[in-house]
């Protein structure tokens, strides 16, 4: 932690990430990877972000639990469950170039998907049901594998027609159970050592704080400008990511 660019490049990951997470109810490991990947040891960040990511998903969770619902969304929360311990496998077999262009093309993957009309599909007859838990799997790999576990349901839910607030009621139980078993399949793994917890030290409060100002500011902000900014920032991430996992 004596390097004062790594300290502030992990500082603004932390606190930018959990804005964005208190906001919008996910984005802690979208946003902070971007960050993380650059200055910290590629093995070291997805626990990292995992931990943060919990830190910040229990604070939306307390804030918003009358808001949520953890029923309709158990379709979603069963298949991801399942999905993380083979996401956490498939990390131990993982070079760091590869977790890097993995994590950047899932990052690009979410820019393109919001910023293309597959954001404005709408299915015909939407319903809970097997399709859900097969979105929830697909998170719920991501998830174990690099703690980006919120592209795949916010894209199915956006598509099935639900509000924003349906949708967020849905998917932030959703992540939280998720990302708190990846933690704890990482931890299994070996992947919690002592500079992960050191980091974590540092991370989870700043994390914490900026979920409670994305929490304030989720009452009063423009969504639409809001959405832009955050897309700009992923395409930014994703790119210089892609970019080091192909040059390394």
């Amino acid at each position: 932690m004596a390097d004062p660019l790594v300290l502030a490049t992990v500082v603004a990951g932390a606190l930018i990430a959990g804005f964005v997470n208190g906001f919008a109810g996910f984005g802690t490991a979208l946003i902070a990877s971007g960050f993380w990947f650059l200055v910290l040891p590629a093995p070291m960040v997805p626990p990292l972000l995992v931990i943060a990511a919990v830190a910040g998903q229990l604070v939306g969770l307390i804030r918003l639990h009358g808001h949520l619902d953890w029923r309709k969304g158990h379709w979603l929360i069963s298949g991801g469950l399942a999905g993380v311990p083979l996401g956490t496998w498939l990390l131990t077999l993982a070079r760091p170039e590869s977790l890097k262009l993995v994590v950047g093309l899932v990052l690009l993957t979410y820019v393109a998907a919001q910023a293309t009309r597959l954001g404005a599909l709408r299915l015909n007859r939407p319903g809970d049901g097997w399709a859900d838990r097969l979105v929830g799997f697909i998170g719920g790999v991501l998830g174990g594998f690099g703690g980006v576990s919120g592209p795949p349901p916010l894209v199915w839910l956006q598509i099935r027609g639900l509000s924003g607030a349906e949708a967020r009621a849905r998917y932030q139980p959703f992540n939280f159970a998720v990302l708190a078993l990846a933690m704890v399949t990482m931890a299994v793994a070996g992947k919690v050592d002592g500079a992960v917890l050191a980091w974590s030290a540092l991370t989870v409060p700043l994390s914490v704080i900026g979920a409670l100002i994305g929490l304030r500011a989720f009452l009063g902000v423009s969504e639409g400008a809001f959405r832009r900014a955050v897309l700009v920032l992923l395409l930014a991430s994703g790119l210089a990511l892609s970019w080091q996992g192909l040059a390394g």
